[in-house]
């Protein structure tokens, strides 16, 4: 549906968020990508970077042989 507006693309992570950005969705830069991210009141005072993560856990080299070695 063309209900939602689309998100407002950024890249200043640092700006803080301020009570007329509430129910905005802001697209914002991890680095690679733009994140949607919909503002609510609680992240008033909070900086737009907050909640796009920037890194990617893809879990350490090596721990799932390490597991299935052990035994016995």
């Amino acid at each position: 549906g063309a209900s939602r507006p689309p998100a407002i693309k950024t890249w200043s992570r640092r700006s803080t968020i301020t009570p007329d950005f509430v129910g905005l969705t802001f697209g914002v830069h991890n680095g690679k990508r733009h994140i949607p991210v919909y503002v609510t009141e609680n992240m008033v005072g909070h900086k737009l970077g907050e909640f796009a993560p920037t890194r990617t856990f893809k879990g350490h080299a090596g721990t799932k042989a390490e597991k299935t070695s052990k035994r016995g």
